[in-house]
């Protein structure tokens, strides 16, 4: 099978090459691509001079777009596995392969790496819980099926969801809206525990002051996916 991971990457040069270091000691099965989304730090500089896989993007499309970026790749190279790993050292690599054997046992066609199944490692902040927690019952309430990590960005998918999300994939913290377009297709979703770390450099996009923003928008998101007519 081939594998890939999608680094989305926006000014993470504190944490990219340690980021790919991982992978390449603990994943050595899976191929791997940095998606650079218009840096303006030096991560553009550490990849090119480690001689990274590295896509430049020509304008900054968010992580939305820099993620769909890695699943057009995936679909046009014939990839049959991709996963997102984020670029600031949340992710832990060596839970890869565990993953890729557990979604094909059970049969997955997406698989979440969850902090919440056992508990263990960071949990995030009290306000992105909530947040957590909220979007969880939401998920349920429309789908009726319970994601407890639904804003997890290490997320596992087969051929057939990769085919989906290279032609459409939230633009906007896309991670609970794209788990109800799945979940709408009839595709089936599970999650395995994971330990996830503090972010080891940079700064995340969702802050106190964008919280309420963020739960408004993808509520209304995930409203309008919900609602959406499928072939």
């Amino acid at each position: 099978m081939k594998k890939l991971i999608i680094i989305p990457a926006y000014n993470e040069s504190a944490c990219i090459e340690q980021t790919v270091r991982d992978i390449q000691k603990y994943a050595k099965e899976f191929d791997y691509l940095i998606v650079n989304d218009c840096s303006t730090d030096r991560t553009k500089e550490i990849c090119e001079k480690n001689e990274f896989n590295l896509i430049n993007l020509p304008i900054n499309l968010g992580i939305g777009g820099a993620v769909q970026t890695g699943y057009r790749y995936a679909y046009e190279n014939d990839y049959d596995v991709a996963v997102q790993i984020d670029g600031d050292g949340q992710h832990d690599a060596s839970f890869l392969t565990q993953m890729s054997k557990t979604m094909q046992r059970e049969g997955a066609d997406m698989l979440i790496g969850s902090r919440f199944i056992e508990k263990q490692g960071f949990q995030s902040s009290l306000i992105r819980r909530i947040g957590i927690v909220y979007f969880t019952w939401l998920i349920k309430l429309l789908t009726g099926t319970t994601i407890t990590d639904p804003t997890s960005g290490l997320r596992m998918i087969n051929r057939s969801v990769i085919e989906i999300f290279a032609r459409d994939y939230p633009k906007d913290y896309p991670e609970p809206e794209s788990v109800v377009a799945v979940l709408r297709k009839k595709k089936q979703v599970k999650e395995i525990p994971v330990i996830m770390r503090e972010r080891q450099g940079g700064s995340s996009s969702i802050h106190s002051a964008k919280s309420v923003y963020y739960m408004v928008k993808v509520t209304l998101a995930i409203l309008v996916e919900r609602l959406r007519r499928y072939e």
